[in-house]
């Protein structure tokens, strides 16, 4: 879906090995360390934070789409990367 917006885009495709609650782990650390910060409003993304508790009940939906897919962004841009993560100009 990325690609056919705009087709120079980055995609990487990831698998996960581990829980999304242990994947999740060391993203919640640095929110509380409080290394990371939002600008706007995300609400469906908020929403699936604060409910999330690692069981399926406690979302709408099997897996929390959203949220999965900021654990994987938050790793790989601040967990794993030596890289610090800037913002490119269009």
């Amino acid at each position: 879906m990325l690609q056919q917006v705009d087709p120079t885009v980055n995609v990487r495709k990831v698998r996960a090995q581990r829980s999304k609650w242990l994947r999740a782990d060391p993203v919640a650390a640095l929110y509380a360390e409080g290394r990371v910060s939002h600008v706007g409003e995300f609400l469906a993304l908020e929403n699936q934070m604060v409910a999330y508790d690692g069981t399926p009940a406690s979302t709408d939906t099997k897996s929390p789409d959203r949220l999965d897919a900021l654990v994987w962004a938050l790793t790989d841009l601040m967990i794993t990367s030596n890289t610090k993560p800037t913002i490119r100009s269009i």
